[in-house]
Parts: C-alpha cells; structure tokens; sequence
C-alpha cells in the first residue's frame, strides 16, 4: 500500500511539473512572437493602436503614473510589467 501511495505521489507530481514547463514554454514562445510583431510594426512605421490612450498620457502627465498603469491594464488585457513598460514608454 505504502509503495502505491509513493508511486502515485510521483506520477502527481511528475504532471504537475510537465503541465508548468509546458506553460512556461508557451508563454516563452508567445513573448517571443510579441517581440518580433513589435519589431515589424516598428519596422513599417506603424503604431498599435491603444484604447483610451490620451487618458492614460494625460494620467501621467498629472504624475499620477499608478492610475495611467492601472486604466492601461483595464483597457488592454495587459498584466502588470506589460502595462508599466507601455506606460513608460507613452512618456
């Protein structure tokens, strides 16, 4: 019973690692499409189009630097280091 438990034990946590590292290389990779359309836009003068732009460049220019973060990720869907370093880079 007791060799059961720990192989079972094993197999749970064999998965769960598999399931992270599979994670992990996806988001990997979708990061790196990310960077590589940003160089295209960039390449072809193009600009992406950010919803409710002029509020958030008008946030930070009143200093308030936490809200223009905060309604960039409201309106984008970003997470936090995604939304901090658009914001960082409209000033």
């Amino acid at each position: 019973m007791d060799i059961a438990i720990l192989f079972l034990t094993c197999l749970v946590i064999a998965g769960v690692m598999t399931v992270q590292t599979g994670l992990s290389r996806a988001e990997r990779r979708a990061a790196r499409i990310e960077r590589k359309l940003d160089l295209v836009l960039g390449h072809l003068g193009l600009e992406e189009e950010i919803p409710r732009k002029d509020e958030i460049i008008g946030l930070v220019r009143e200093g308030k630097q936490v809200q223009a973060v905060k309604l960039y990720r409201e309106s984008t869907g970003a997470d936090l280091l995604e939304a901090k370093q658009a914001v960082d880079r409209m000033v």
